[in-house]
């Protein structure tokens, strides 16, 4: 499917109010990087055993966020079809027409370049960086090694990610529908991705004890987890009946990580 061109037009032509620095900071998904640097923070602190040079506490996070902002920045190259054709993507600066292509993806080369380089130079060990272009393992950064610890941390967000962009997809389904996306309520239906949602939050709900497990945490995590997890599993349950409460369970996707992750630091810091 094309993009209507009176569509493009009709995009490029609306006045925008803002500057370009903001063109380019949407590009990197500030939103999702911060979530996203919460966890990495989490885990540098989890895997600290002594006290860390601050060049670590500064280049790792920092070269983590420059490699996914250039990640973001190249996920909008590659959608720019599709988030013209979506209500809720139609402002990027792509659709809209204030940055180019070309202008996108020097944008993101620089970053990721800027990221990579700044991780070899902090973290000291080749593995974090590696790691970087596909998990953006915080723990890494501070022992440089894969031990159950990082593990599971990443096993968590690995569980995680499906069902919070799946309740995304429920909400947006007529937009990615008409866009052609192959997302999963779109190829097989919201009852078939609801089913999906409770069975992964369960998933969910059983490998966030983990922590516990491997004696990583202790009883104020394990309380948390419990009550995010269940509060997790309730609403994707009465999202199978209720098709309507997609983008509050995508909203509370959030909440538990957050709540998740702070609880292993707050376990962590006050029980130990």
């Amino acid at each position: 499917m094309s993009v209507p061109s009176q569509e493009i037009a009709l995009l490029a032509a609306r006045p925008s109010s803002r500057p370009l620095w903001r063109e380019y900071l949407v590009l990197t998904k500030p939103r999702v990087v911060a979530l996203m640097l919460f966890t990495v923070l989490v885990g540098m602190l989890l895997a600290a055993r002594t006290p860390l040079p601050w060049t670590l506490w500064l280049g790792a996070p920092l070269g983590i966020a420059l490699v996914a902002g250039a990640a973001a920045a190249i996920k909008h190259l590659v959608d720019r079809r599709i988030d013209a054709l979506t209500a809720r993507t139609r402002a990027r600066p792509l659709p809209r027409g204030k940055l180019s292509g070309g202008q996108v993806l020097l944008f993101a080369l620089v970053l990721g370049t800027a990221g990579m380089a700044l991780l070899l130079l902090t973290t000291t060990n080749l593995l974090c960086a590696l790691l970087t272009l596909a998990s953006l393992l915080g723990w890494v950064a501070v022992s440089g090694a894969l031990d159950p610890g990082a593990l599971t941390l990443f096993l968590i967000i690995f569980i995680w990610t499906p069902p919070h962009f799946w309740a995304l997809a429920i909400h947006r389904r007529e937009d990615y529908a008409r866009a052609a996306v192959s997302m999963l309520p779109v190829l097989h239906g919201v009852a078939y991705t609801t089913r999906r949602i409770w069975a992964y939050t369960l998933a969910l709900l059983t490998i966030s004890l983990l922590p516990v497990a491997i004696g990583m945490s202790g009883a104020l995590y394990l309380l948390g987890a419990l009550l995010l997890g269940a509060r997790y599993a309730d609403l994707s349950w009465r999202l199978r009946r209720n098709e309507g409460l997609a983008r509050t369970s995508f909203r509370y996707s959030i909440v538990y990580l957050f709540g998740l992750f702070g609880s292993l630091l707050v376990d962590h810091f006050l029980l130990r």
